[in-house]
């Protein structure tokens, strides 16, 4: 079993009209080393954004990405052939921090005719823990205030892709075995996923330990 926990850094929208692009993309690799999850690989790369091709001093005060780093990187087409190379041939479950990556991630795609195929199996990491938790929907938490909970001490920067990736596949690694993770596909709708469950045990590492009906999309 292999779980890719992702981030994304975009460019910072101050006005009405405009638009966000993806500036980074870091990736943790989690997988089962003697049926105990671990970390065992990342990945990270810049982004040239091409709609709006200069950084304004917003996103890199907010980021700490610097317009020198996305010129010197590949567009969002290119980095995302070497991050799914990156993924591996293995089925795998990609995850990440609340919905809007995803969003992010499927619009950016389907705007420069990326293939969207290896969106699949997507969850929402910040959800599973508010349900593990019994939190209610208002009392979502952000990735600090997890992490401090759960008494793990955030690793690199904050709002660097992959810091932010790789802090919260610590969280997936803590919680492996309470989680529960959906197997989907991408539909033609960005908001609307056919789901099915797949429960974890790691102890055993089950495939398809626990089937059910069909869930609606994942709601922040």
């Amino acid at each position: 079993m292999t779980i890719i926990v992702y981030d994304l850094e975009m460019t910072v929208r101050r006005k009405k009209g405009q638009i966000a692009e993806i500036i980074e993309i870091g990736a943790a690799k989690v997988g089962l080393v003697e049926d105990v999850p671990q970390i065992i690989g990342t990945f990270q790369s810049f982004v040239k954004p091409v709609i709006v091709p200069h950084l304004t001093a917003d996103t890199t005060s907010f980021t700490g990405i610097t317009q020198e780093d996305v010129n010197g990187a590949g567009t969002l087409a290119q980095v995302i052939r070497d991050y799914t190379e990156w993924m591996g041939t293995e089925e795998y479950f990609l995850c990440a921090w609340g919905p809007d990556d995803q969003r992010q991630l499927v619009q950016e795609c389907r705007q420069h005719h990326i293939p969207t195929d290896w969106i699949v199996n997507h969850n929402n990491l910040q959800k599973m823990l508010s349900k593990v938790y019994k939190l209610e929907k208002h009392q979502q938490m952000g990735l600090k205030p997890a992490l401090e909970m759960l008494e793990i001490p955030f690793s690199g920067s904050h709002h660097r892709a992959l810091d932010d990736a790789f802090n919260t596949a610590q969280i997936l690694v803590k919680l492996f075995d309470q989680f529960q993770f959906r197997r989907n596909k991408l539909s033609e709708e960005t908001k609307i996923e056919s789901e099915i469950v797949y429960k974890t045990d790691h102890y055993e590492n089950l495939p398809f330990a626990r089937l059910a009906n069909l869930f609606p999309e994942q709601q922040k």
